[in-house]
């Protein structure tokens, strides 16, 4: 199993917008060295020779979230098209080497735009992610069966809002 955020880099390309994990990390002594997922493991660019690892390990299924700021980058309006053609191929990639995508929606990468309009305590957030859920749907829903709404809502719920 992978985080978009914790695995993918390529945080300015392809059309990927700033996450509250992007900001987070950019504040001085929030994480070790300083350390951000710019490159993280360049699973952007390596998400190829990953699968052709994965198959050869003989494992028969991935659990992988999708990056909302990579999708929809402000998290509202139109997904981009980028982000769209990146996670098809990473989808159709792992369908033909026989590897079952399992996909969750929200992995704790909330679009900082969201998160300054209010972040989730605001409802237009959960009115936001109905809407890319849609969207993401019906841009990604025929590439796999098994889909995943947020990632362990109980951490980002407790330990991210209600203790800080």
């Amino acid at each position: 199993a992978t985080a978009a955020y914790q695995i993918e880099g390529g945080v300015t390309e392809g059309g990927r917008g700033t996450s509250i994990w992007d900001t987070f990390a950019r504040r001085p002594d929030a994480t070790f060295h300083g350390d951000t997922a710019d490159v993280a493991c360049d699973h952007y660019h390596r998400w190829e020779s990953d699968l052709d690892l994965m198959a050869e390990l003989g494992i028969p299924a991935y659990r992988l979230s999708l990056s909302w700021s990579r999708l929809q980058p402000s998290g509202a309006g139109p997904l981009n098209p980028e982000g769209v053609a990146f996670y098809r191929s990473l989808l159709t990639g792992a369908r033909e080497r026989g590897i079952e995508p399992y996909v969750t929606l929200y992995h704790w990468d909330l679009p900082q735009a969201l998160q300054d309009a209010g972040g989730w305590p605001a409802r237009a957030t959960a009115e936001r992610f109905g809407e890319y859920a849609a969207l993401v749907a019906d841009q990604l829903g025929d590439l796999a069966d098994h889909w995943i709404t947020i990632n362990e809502p109980w951490c980002a719920s407790f330990l991210g809002h209600a203790w800080g």
